[in-house]
């Protein structure tokens, strides 16, 4: 490697060597070729040279097999003859077995530290297209976030977005007249999206601690960049997932890093391995925001290098991005294979030397057609060229190699264990629990109004049946005395009495009378007679007093 570039290899004999100008290597670059063609060595090697220039890596370890890095190679490996004899072919007097510092990740936390975001980062876009959603359930999805975000709701995990969309079913009708239509029938739709996300295993990437992208970029006590190496061959099972997540860490960095121009050299440099994987299915939308982050985010001083083993597989928005190339061997097998010959023929700088559609189909394992952008920002020439050989070991390290370096790397524990902070989700619960508990009070207490009014309903009409049987009572015992008074009025024994006591009466009163008249008028025979006025006023009287006597 010479001062300020990565040496990439050169032709049998040493000539024509091929240098990556690190000055260039955010200018971003394609590697491809067909399966067993020699893809994974040459990343293998190209990333060595970023390392020990200082500049940290990403990639994506799709077999297992570029965990290797993080050991150095070995005499006794069966392919040690071949890499020695190529380093001397190529006049590579430098080349020595070495490892590099690299730090383990992986989405299920199996094969590394887990990696992490938040729902919230990841955002609508990237998720509708990890879902597979429509336009019409991405917008209700846009809407979903938009209310979060207005009501201060943390959407960090998939159970806050579950919960914030059944919320947002909860509340259709006022979203609808607010943003537009919100159906359940959309929600719907994305929550059987979302339960089959969780089936793929996407609830491991959701949550907290969230990823910290500064973790990604540092070096080691010797100043060579950290190689931070995703395990994805299971990750690869779900390739939504897959290539989602490598488009939000784009994203992440280049909305999080600050504008640099053109460096001296990479701040990192990211590896995109089946990148063909990316733009499957892609939306139209996806594909202008994938376009703008390649295009912008060199100035933000990161590299892009996509690996895929036909170069038509990356579309021409994107592949007019990629300045350094190398193609490794095409078959030409059937139409689509003709075309991406023809289609990288016509990508390389010409050279009168080599004739790139004959070439291409007929380079050896460990071979490539090599063009590297030069010092004043020009590609070279097309070359033929053999790929220097890798200094780490090719191949997987064991289980147990991989398991120490976990625990030594420099992050430590700082992500291994799940945080579940108070978010949407336990806020939405609360809200409903205490709108459960008002409406239980308001049905107890409506209840119970409801209770004491019947009660007073059944008291009055107790009450008044009671004084309808006073009534009654009373008229009836009335009715009884008049009964038995008139029986006994009407018995034989009361009318003799009755009949005795007129007698009397009218005995005594005449009497009385007489007495009377007599104090008051003096006897008959005064006057002269018995039948005068003494005997009118005697009348008088008698009556007066049988009167009285009568009504007693």
């Amino acid at each position: 490697m010479a001062d300020g570039s990565i040496f990439i290899g050169a032709g049998s004999g040493g000539t024509d060597p091929q240098q990556l100008e690190l000055k260039r290597a955010n200018r971003h670059g394609l590697i491809a070729g067909a399966t067993g063609t020699g893809k994974t060595v040459t990343i293998q090697g190209i990333i060595e040279g970023f390392s020990a220039a200082g500049v940290p890596c990403f990639v994506a370890d799709v077999k297992g097999d570029l965990s290797g890095l993080a050991m150095a190679g070995s005499p006794q490996a069966k392919t040690h003859e071949i890499f020695a004899a190529r380093a001397k072919d190529i006049g590579d007097d430098t080349w020595a077995y070495a490892d590099n510092p690299v730090q383990f990740w992986d989405l299920y936390g199996e094969q590394g530290h887990p990696i992490r975001t938040t729902v919230s980062e990841m955002g609508p876009l990237l998720l509708s297209r990890l879902m597979d959603l429509n336009e019409v359930q991405e917008g209700v999805m846009t809407i979903a976030f938009h209310v979060a975000d207005k009501e201060g709701l943390l959407l960090l995990d998939l159970d806050d977005l579950q919960s914030m969309l059944s919320y947002c079913a909860e509340q259709a009708d006022t979203l609808t007249t607010t943003y537009g239509n919100v159906s359940k029938q959309s929600i719907g739709t994305i929550q059987r999206s979302l339960l089959q996300l969780r089936s793929q295993g996407g609830e491991h990437f959701f949550g907290e601690p969230a990823l910290t992208l500064g973790d990604f970029i540092g070096l080691d006590d010797k100043g060579r960049g950290i190689v931070n190496i995703l395990a994805a061959d299971k990750l690869m099972q779900s390739p939504k997932l897959y290539s989602t997540f490598l488009l939000w860490l784009l994203s992440e960095l280049f909305e999080s890093l600050p504008e640099v121009g053109d460096p001296d050299k990479p701040k990192l440099c990211f590896f995109f391995d089946e990148a063909h994987l990316l733009f499957n299915d892609i939306p139209k939308a996806l594909e202008e925001k994938i376009e703008q982050v390649v295009r912008l985010i060199r100035s933000k001083g990161v590299g892009i290098y996509f690996i895929t083993q036909n170069p038509i597989d990356i579309p021409d928005t994107v592949a007019g991005q990629l300045n350094n190339r190398v193609q490794h061997k095409l078959n030409a097998f059937t139409p689509r294979d003709q075309q991406a010959v023809k289609a990288a023929a016509t990508t390389f700088r010409a050279n009168k030397d080599v004739d790139v559609a004959t070439v291409i189909t007929e380079l050896k394992v460990g071979e490539a057609l090599v063009s590297l952008l030069q010092p004043d920002g020009a590609p070279s020439p097309v070359q033929r060229t053999l790929i220097k050989p890798p200094a780490s070991r090719v191949g997987p390290i064991t289980p147990q190699e991989r398991a120490v370096m976990i625990q030594t790397d420099a992050i430590g524990a700082k992500y291994d264990t799940l945080v579940d902070r108070e978010s949407c989700e336990e806020i939405l619960a609360a809200k409903s629990q205490e709108a459960s508990a008002a409406a239980a009070e308001a049905a107890a207490k409506d209840a119970a109004d409801k209770a004491a009014a019947a009660q007073a309903k059944d008291d009055a009409r107790a009450a008044k049946e009671a004084e309808r049987a006073r009534i009654a009572a009373d008229r009836a015992a009335a009715q009884a005395a008049a009964a038995e008074a008139r029986a006994a009025a009407n018995s034989p024994w009361n009318k003799i009495a009755t009949s005795a006591a007129r007698t009397a009466t009218s005995t005594i009163t005449r009497q009385v009378a007489n007495e009377v008249a007599k104090q008051v008028f003096g006897t008959g025979s005064r006057r002269g007679s018995s039948s005068g006025g003494g005997g009118l006023v005697g009348g008088i009287l008698r009556g007066v007093l049988g009167g009285l006597f009568k009504g007693r």
